[in-house]
């Protein structure tokens, strides 16, 4: 059976690249992390690392135990948070990742909720994109993981989309490059939330089987208006009749500008920006329009501005992540319940026991 301490520093030199990088991370000594690997490798049989030039590189053995190693470290974080729950069954820790846009609505009020009733609990909050939160939960280094995705049919939209705009070219004879296909040519990818740290519409972020998947809401994308535009007045806005409007868009909005496209217009582009906040300022003072999704939506206030949900636009699916055995972890299991409750009627399945 290998020694999970030796396995927790083949995880760290994975992570880092370095046995100088890992020893830091660990609180060791350089030689202490070189004996470690040394006696793994003589577990195993096998080289775990080669060297290569100041780092080190993985062989296959290396990666699969990297791989089982992460899952090993992260059970056992679960059972040390499950056993310090049973001894101190009135108090408890629990860490959280969660999406840019979950952070400034979903969140602070679930924890808000989870401070009035369960005033004991501890809860520590990371802000991170979907991708990396996905890592996190793997790496055992959260127990819990708000993220979404998006219920769109045509998963490979962007592959789709680049054929269009391929064959448009070939019909009219042109070939200009638009901001569009800029981004293309730079690796975007279809565009959710408009390029902020929770953009992962991405259908490149494949959630682990293992994991458990707890659905907590959906969330619309919306046009933010002032509050006098002709516009305001429906329930729902398209971009067709916006086609002559200015716009303050986020950086990463690939998806956007396709859509724009299809809807037969290039938008002008007033402002770029990727702070919520400032996008809401840019609206109420006419710079231009923006989108949004909902969450966001909900954490400012500003009464020169209302808000639209866009007709025809696929919603984003938040759902929280953790391990199964999760659940039998006081604290967790608490923080989960607020989520679930602060996130409101739009949930489609039980809760979990």
């Amino acid at each position: 059976m290998y020694d999970p301490r030796q396995l927790q520093v083949l995880a760290e030199v994975a992570r880092t690249g370095t046995y100088t990088a890992a020893a830091d991370a660990l609180g060791y000594t350089q030689p202490a992390i070189s004996y470690q690997m040394r006696m793994l490798e003589r577990s195993v049989g096998a080289p775990l690392v080669t060297r290569r030039g100041r780092g080190v590189q993985l062989t296959p053995e290396g990666r699969a135990l990297a791989r089982h190693a992460g899952t090993v470290l992260a059970a056992l974080r679960t059972a040390e948070d499950e056993l310090a729950a049973l001894t101190a069954p009135e108090a408890g820790r629990v860490r959280l990742s969660a999406m840019q846009s979950s952070c400034v609505s979903l969140v602070p009020r679930a924890l808000g909720s989870l401070r009035r009733t369960r005033p004991e609990l501890e809860v520590t909050v990371t802000q991170a994109e979907c991708r990396v939160s996905h890592g996190l939960l793997l790496e055992g280094a959260v127990e819990l993981a708000v993220m979404c995705d998006l219920d769109f049919r045509e998963l490979d939209f962007r592959e789709k989309d680049k054929e269009r705009h391929r064959e448009r070219e070939r019909e009219t004879g042109t070939g200009g490059e638009t901001e569009a296909d800029r981004s293309y040519s730079t690796g975007a990818t279809p565009d959710s939330t408009g390029g902020t740290p929770d953009s992962t519409g991405d259908p490149s972020v494949t959630v682990d089987p293992r994991l458990r998947r707890v659905p907590l809401l959906t969330d619309r994308r919306c046009v933010l208006l002032p509050a006098d535009h002709p516009a305001a007045a429906s329930p729902t806005v398209s971009l067709a009749d916006l086609a002559g409007e200015r716009w303050v868009l986020e950086s990463g909005r690939t998806r956007f500008l396709a859509a724009c496209r299809d809807a037969g217009f290039v938008p002008r582009i007033a402002a770029t920006a990727d702070d919520q906040l400032t996008l809401h300022s840019l609206v109420a003072n006419r710079i231009g329009l923006a989108v949004m999704n909902e969450l966001g939506v909900t954490a400012h206030f500003d009464p020169r501005v209302v808000a639209r949900p866009l007709a025809d636009w696929p919603v984003r699916r938040v759902f929280a992540l953790l391990w199964p055995d999760t659940l039998r972890i006081p604290a967790a299991a608490a923080l989960l319940h607020a989520l679930r409750d602060t996130a409101g009627p739009t949930n489609d399945t039980p809760v979990p026991p």
